[in-house]
């Protein structure tokens, strides 16, 4: 037997995980790209040894997400939307959970919040990574490629532009206008099947 448990976060709560990505911030120094992503790899590293709720594993393959975004040669964030993301993801370099990450169950829980806020921060950035993965996934089986072995050719690089250049519009229009009705998630909430990208997240 399952259940299913809503629960909503007011401002004040809100201030609380803000206060402690600000703090993970602090901690995090002077700590390089490569120190930061690592951080994040090993929480999705530690995830996969334990059992953990179907809502924590989503927001895990968000995670994944995220840090494939700044590993993907292809991808090339520029560097302004790479620090953005960077930025998100140094909360994961600080060792002071809110929730211990030992703890059964719910040790991934203020992590699974935190990446929801970071998704919505980064929706733009995200749904342009996902179009930009969905459309290299359509040319490698055009082309009889796995996609990991599609070049950065021209077709490729164009495509690349165009949705960068897209997600700065939609970023720029939406800036202060709040997150508005959607996560990050869109039609592909429920389903775990995602094209390829250089994740790190397993899952069975």
């Amino acid at each position: 037997m399952s259940i299913s448990l809503n629960f909503e976060l007011n401002d004040r709560d809100l201030e609380h995980f803000h206060a402690a990505m600000t703090s993970a911030k602090k901690a995090a120094g002077n700590k390089s790209a490569q120190e930061i992503i690592e951080c994040a790899a090993k929480l999705l590293e530690d995830a996969q040894k334990v059992q953990i709720p179907d809502f924590i594993l989503q927001r895990l393959l968000r995670l994944d997400d995220m840090i494939a975004m700044v590993r993907d040669e292809a991808w090339a964030l520029p560097e302004a939307d790479r620090e953005r993301v960077l930025s998100a993801l140094v909360y994961f370099c600080d060792p002071n959970d809110v929730i211990p990450d030992n703890v059964a169950v719910l040790g991934f829980l203020d992590d699974a919040i935190m990446i929801e806020l970071s998704v919505r921060e980064l929706k733009h950035e995200i749904d342009a990574y996902d179009d930009f993965c969905d459309f290299r996934q359509q040319q490698a089986q055009r082309r009889g490629l796995e996609a990991d072995k599609v070049g950065r050719a021209e077709w490729l690089e164009g495509r690349r532009e165009e949705l960068v250049e897209r997600m700065h519009q939609r970023r720029d229009r939406d800036m202060g206008v709040g997150y508005g009705s959607s996560s990050g998630y869109g039609s592909r909430q429920g389903s775990y099947v995602r094209t390829w990208r250089p994740g790190m997240f397993k899952f069975t």
